[in-house]
């Protein structure tokens, strides 16, 4: 992926937290199956593995990525840990299986990655008012419809993440549905957004 000049930060540390039973495994075939259903580049970033008293420790860095046009690029970086890991024999669903059980950690941090200033390489000043524009008083249709579809991406994968976690809890009707989880964070994400449009008008009139 090619490096861009402007990373501006749509959704910051968006977490999912989990303790109980999982399969590694299957939580990364959620997670990379939702992502390419959004038509997602997968990419590893980080990996790293190490052994505790408490049990196993693994941490990984992914940075899937989505190109639009030549000039932008949306990005989801994803860091997943999981801490206080042992491997156990659990029924579930009457099926013998095993398991892993510890602490789940997800975090999401979505990117719009933009590098506008070399297309008008030879109007600075255009690249500088646009910029001015698109923050404080009105955004361009395109990148506004890239940043719904940046925030709408980010959930639809939060959401099957959550959900799928949620699903080896044994007792039923203990856990959000995939829709309402979805639903949910992209309400926290404009109520997030419009506070901080206005902080930022406010700010500018000072």
């Amino acid at each position: 992926m090619q490096p861009y000049l402007e990373r501006n930060l749509i959704i910051d540390n968006k977490e999912i937290k989990y303790k109980g039973i999982f399969r590694i495994d299957e939580v990364f075939q959620v997670l990379n199956r939702a992502l390419e259903e959004r038509g997602y580049q997968l990419r590893e970033k980080k990996n790293e593995e190490m052994v505790t008293e408490e049990g196993r420790k693994a941490f990984f860095e992914l940075r899937p990525y989505k190109v639009k046009t030549n000039y932008v690029t949306l990005m989801i970086k994803i860091k997943v840990t999981f801490d206080n890991v042992t491997e156990n024999i659990e029924t579930v669903h009457n099926i013998k299986q095993l398991y892993q059980h510890g602490d789940v950690t997800i975090c999401f941090d979505a990117w719009s990655l933009t590098d506008y200033a070399n297309r008008w390489t030879l109007k600075p000043w255009v690249y500088f008012m646009k910029g001015i524009i698109n923050k404080f008083l009105y955004k361009f249709p395109m990148e506004s419809g890239f940043v719904g579809e940046l925030i709408g991406d980010t959930s639809y994968t939060f959401a099957k993440v959550k959900a799928h976690l949620n699903s080896y809890k044994i007792e039923t009707g203990k856990f959000q549905s995939e829709e309402a989880i979805r639903k949910q964070m992209e309400e926290e994400i404009r109520k997030e957004t419009e506070e901080e449009m206005k902080k930022d008008l406010e700010d500018n009139r000072e």
